[in-house]
């Protein structure tokens, strides 16, 4: 799953074992990326 560290927007990959930290400037805060995907909805 790909996150984006908030502190340096680097796109980061959390492995197993980790843990839950940016690795180029170790801050604990990561957004999840939102897909491209759009979604079709049904209007009733």
């Amino acid at each position: 799953m790909s996150y984006k560290c908030s502190r340096c927007k680097r796109d980061v990959t959390l492995d197993e074992y980790g843990g839950v930290r940016c690795p180029y400037c170790g801050h604990r805060v990561l957004l999840k990326e939102r897909s491209t995907d759009i979604k079709e909805v049904d209007v009733r």
